[in-house]
């Protein structure tokens, strides 16, 4: 059962986003992927921001009604980039989602090392915390227009500690503020939401340069889908593909009176005492 994929929100094919114009943000693999994939199959428009060439040349090729914008989303000049392609592309923006992250793999502050702690922080909350800040200023006035909506991605570790280190926990925590701001501030022309996955299977999540993590996996540890499932009440270990039915709903129209929320495809990590 390692690994096997749970039932998603909405049916494949239901139509849930039919003719959204969507950017998904770091969607060269993993979430990000697996969501722009679940949108397209819901009718969506899809164009994606990437950092990474090779992944972009390998989603060009087998993805041909995306756009594909290579840059690093920790950058306004790329955000911006890719939000006026997807506007020349579709005419337009309705929603925005950003799946970009990078893991610490559990360092507490006492492992990390005095001339270490900026650097990390620095990097863990660029990349995590600024790359959503940044695409959602770079998108606002498109989303506005359309009355759209914007789906950030948290994580488990946004609210239960031990989910991962001191520099990617608090980032997540941050996320989850902002999505909270967000939603506040942007009321009522634009909806903010929130998907905080478990952990998952199948991803390229990856550890900062800053700790030498970079060449690191979080999927490579052994027994990583059958230690997934023993700590999950439901006893999953989920994949991108499962997380992206939340994606799915926050984005339609079904979602319409919802803001300043979370969906939580976790496997149940809430209900453990």
């Amino acid at each position: 059962m390692t690994g096997t994929p749970v039932t998603g929100v909405a049916s494949p094919g239901a139509g849930w986003l039919a003719g959204k114009r969507t950017l998904v943000i770091g969607a060269g693999s993993g979430i990000g992927l697996a969501v722009a994939e679940a949108f397209t199959s819901e009718g969506a428009e899809v164009a994606i921001l990437e950092r990474d060439p090779v992944k972009c040349e390998q989603v060009a090729s087998t993805h041909p009604p995306w756009t594909v914008v290579r840059g690093d989303a920790t950058t306004y000049e790329s955000n911006v980039t890719a939000v006026e392609a997807c506007v020349e592309s579709f005419g337009g923006l309705d929603v925005l989602v950003n799946c970009v992250g990078i893991f610490d793999f559990y360092r507490g502050v006492d492992e990390i090392d005095p001339d270490e702690l900026l650097p990390a922080f620095e990097e863990i909350y660029r990349v995590n915390v600024a790359s959503q800040i940044l695409g959602v200023k770079a998108a606002l006035g498109p989303l506005r227009e359309s009355r759209g909506n914007i789906v950030l991605t948290v994580s488990t570790s946004g609210f239960y500690p031990g989910r991962g280190g001191v520099m990617y926990v608090s980032s997540k925590f941050a996320v989850r503020g902002l999505v909270v701001t967000l939603a506040h501030d942007l009321a009522p022309t634009v909806r903010v939401n929130g998907v905080a996955p478990g952990g998952t299977l199948g991803t390229d999540l990856r550890g900062p340069q800053s700790l030498a993590l970079h060449d690191r996996r979080l999927d490579d540890g052994e027994g990583r889908a059958e230690a997934m499932r023993r700590r999950t009440p439901l006893e999953v270990a989920m994949t991108g593909a499962d997380h992206a039915g939340s994606y799915v709903f926050l984005a339609s129209d079904r979602a319409a009176g919802i803001t300043g929320t979370f969906l939580h495809p976790d496997g149940g990590i809430g209900v453990k005492g």
